[in-house]
């Protein structure tokens, strides 16, 4: 039985034998999308073998529970490192339970899972039976339960770790940044800032004016200040990262005016010979030709994070995407480095902050893709040796990342875990 609560609150009051299956239906709209995500074929044989064979007790996680409720803010990593040992291995965490879970981008709170053992071998279940083996029904005893329903399946890690850094940070070439349509004015002349709900004007480069025609962007990104992303191993220059300030949507594209054709008279000297002395007359000049002036676009800032001005940039609003992530390991080796640690002044990153490595597209790197952290081992005096040698200690593990935004030769990583802070330098490797 399900009631709706004031301030549209649903929850289900239902006997607990309901209540799986009541959680367990997807909202088709969640389903279209999730369906879409990405299950290479590599990964599918990878869970269809597992679910036949489970995975060796060795890959639990030492704690692994024996059962587990999905709850509301639960993501698929925590779930996954619940159970195994390397929360990346998600095929092998999709195979246990391939038979009851066939999407495992729909997992939804209120779901529970069995954890079965036998033998060496272990298996994931989403219903045990009244003896408590694995199977189709359940025996328990009338009772009331209340569970609020989520909105929707669980995401593969916490959305609002990685949201500003999807719809802010850019990364472009110097080129395309520097032919990108600038700020040249502002509608109220007394100020020299805009922010959300004020005008601006706009132009683009000489051969490539700010138009508003079909099939052209209107929504804008309004990026200041790009900033050189520097290989720390061979100095070079990766790309520019724009610093985010806000969003403009495009009213009127550019176009030309003619100059008002009155004119001023022209002054032409005339020496007078009686005395010597230079003076002026007027006399009127021919009629001027009319010229065409430019005529800037019109923008309305419709968001800022920062009060605009001019000589920003403006940068098409990429295409959105259903955000979610698969966690897996990169099928090419990986040897990266960290670049930067986005943020003002700030040196060092820690457990659930992003970082800038200087691997992207060109590379093979992909949203999804789990690297490890190494690191950087420092050098030091070898103090015991006489000679007073230069040493470098080795890298050591450190933690886990994942990727969840790659640009053509760079790309944005959340750190997922971690022992001591991530500075610039530090490698990522593949995980064993």
């Amino acid at each position: 039985m399900k009631h709706t609560f004031p301030g549209a609150t649903r929850a289900l009051i239902a006997p607990l034998g309901l209540l799986t299956a009541a959680v367990l239906s997807v909202p088709p709209a969640a389903a279209q999308s999730a369906s879409r995500l990405p299950v290479t074929p590599a990964q599918r044989a990878t869970a269809q073998q597992v679910a036949a064979q489970g995975v060796p007790l060795s890959a639990l996680a030492p704690d692994a529970p024996d059962q587990y409720t999905v709850r509301r803010g639960d993501t698929l990593w925590r779930i996954s490192s619940l159970f195994l040992k390397s929360p990346w291995r998600w095929p092998e965490l999709w195979g246990m339970n391939l038979q009851d879970i066939r999407n495992p981008h729909l997992i939804y709170p209120g779901q529970q899972l069995y954890l079965e053992r036998l033998g060496d071998r272990a298996f994931l279940r989403a219903r045990r039976g009244a003896d408590g083996e694995v199977g189709d029904t359940v025996r328990v005893s009338p009772r009331n339960r209340i569970e609020m329903l989520g909105t929707g399946p669980l995401p593969t890690l916490e959305p609002h770790l990685i949201e500003p850094f999807l719809t802010e940070p850019l990364v472009v070439d110097d080129d395309s940044f520097q032919r990108a349509p600038r700020i040249v004015a502002l509608a109220n002349q007394s100020r020299v800032l805009v922010a959300k709900g004020d005008r601006a004007y706009v132009r683009g480069p000489a051969d490539a004016p700010l138009l508003k025609q079909a099939g052209d962007p209107t929504e804008f990104r309004v990026f200041r200040n790009a900033k050189p992303l520097k290989d720390p191993v061979t100095g070079e220059t990766l790309g520019y990262e724009g610093h985010y300030v806000g969003q403009a949507t495009l009213v009127r594209g550019e176009s030309e005016a003619e100059e008002d054709a009155g004119a001023a008279p022209a002054v032409r000297p005339t020496r007078w010979p009686a005395n010597g002395e230079v003076q002026s007359e007027p006399r009127r000049a021919a009629a001027p030709q009319p010229r065409a002036l430019p005529v800037p676009a019109t923008v309305d800032v419709i968001s800022s994070k920062e009060e605009m001005r001019a000589g920003d940039r403006l940068l098409p609003e990429p295409p959105r995407e259903y955000r979610n992530y698969v966690p897996r390991v990169p099928e090419v080796p990986v040897d990266a480095r960290v670049v930067a640690v986005p943020g003002s002044a700030v040196r060092y990153a820690g457990q659930n902050q992003v970082v800038v490595i200087n691997k992207g597209l060109q590379d093979g790197i992909e949203s999804g893709h789990v690297l490890a952290l190494l690191s950087t081992g420092p050098k030091l005096v070898d103090k015991t040796d006489e000679a007073r040698g230069l040493m470098k200690l080795p890298d050591e593990r450190n933690g886990i990342a994942m990727v969840f935004r790659p640009f053509e030769r760079v790309s944005y990583v959340l750190v997922m875990e971690i022992t001591n802070p991530v500075q610039v330098g530090d490698k990522l490797v593949n995980p064993n």
